[in-house]
C-alpha cells in the first residue's frame, strides 16, 4: 500500500475522482430499493462500513445519510488524510479504521450495509472477501460495490500484475450467490476516461438473507 500512502496527499485533487464518487454515491442511494438510506438515518442503531475508503471522498457524499459508518483501509496515508476531513467536517458519526479483511480478525461489529468503489479488484481472493463482507453484515444487510468491468489490463498498465483486471459480472454474481448472497443485480454506473479508452464501472448490489 507504500504507492497508496503517496498518492493520499494529492487524490483529491483529481476532478474525476471527485465526479466518480459523486455518481456512485447517487447510485448507491439509487439502486438499494425503498430509499433505504432515508429510512436507515431515522434508524439510531444502523451503520454501514465502507471498505477501500480512501480519503473518504464516497463516504462524505453518503454520509448524511447514514446514522454511523466506519471506513476501512489498509493505507495509513489515506487514513490520515481522511481524519483530517472528518475532523474539519466535524463528522462525528465517520470513524476511520486500519483494517485488512485479508489478514486480519473480522471486526466485531456487524453492519447494514457495507459498500465500496473501485476496491475489489485490488483484493485477491474475491471470493474469500464476499464471504467476509456476507459474515459483517447483519441478516437483511445490504452489499454494494463499484467496480471495473473486466478489461484487456490497460487500465492499470502491464507494469502493475498484482490486480484483475475488471470482472466479468456472470462470474462475479456466482462468487456472491456462493457466498450467501441474493438478489444479485448490476447497472453501468460511471465510465473512467483513461488515454483515450472509456473504462466501464458496474454496481453490483446483493442482499444477505434474513
Amino acid at each position: 500500500m507504500t504507492n497508496f500512502d503517496e498518492r493520499a496527499k494529492d487524490w483529491d485533487a483529481d476532478p474525476m475522482k471527485v465526479e466518480r464518487a459523486r455518481i456512485v454515491a447517487a447510485a448507491i442511494r439509487s439502486a438499494l430499493p425503498l430509499g433505504p438510506f432515508d429510512k436507515l438515518r431515522a434508524t439510531p442503531g444502523t451503520c454501514a462500513l465502507e471498505y477501500g475508503c480512501g480519503t473518504g471522498l464516497l463516504g462524505f457524499a453518503l454520509q448524511p445519510y447514514l446514522a454511523s459508518v466506519t471506513l476501512a483501509d489498509t493505507s495509513q496515508g489515506m487514513l490520515d488524510v481522511l481524519a483530517g476531513k472528518i475532523k474539519a467536517a466535524g463528522a462525528a458519526n465517520m470513524h476511520p479504521l486500519r483494517l485488512d479483511l485479508c489478514a486480519d480478525p473480522l471486526p466485531a461489529a456487524r453492519y447494514h450495509v457495507i459498500y465500496s468503489l473501485m476496491t475489489l479488484h485490488h483484493i485477491p481472493d474475491t471470493a474469500g472477501i464476499l464471504q467476509k463482507f456476507h459474515a459483517v453484515l447483519e441478516p437483511g444487510g445490504w452489499l454494494a460495490l463499484a467496480d471495473l468491468d473486466r478489461e484487456d489490463g490497460s487500465f492499470h498498465g502491464p507494469e502493475v500484475t498484482d490486480v484483475h483486471h475488471g470482472f466479468e459480472r456472470t462470474e462475479l454474481q456466482s462468487l456472491a450467490e456462493s457466498a450467501g448472497f441474493g438478489g444479485v443485480t448490476f447497472t453501468t454506473v460511471y465510465e473512467i476516461p483513461k488515454a483515450g479508452r472509456r473504462y466501464p464501472v458496474f454496481l453490483m448490489t446483493a442482499r444477505k438473507g434474513t
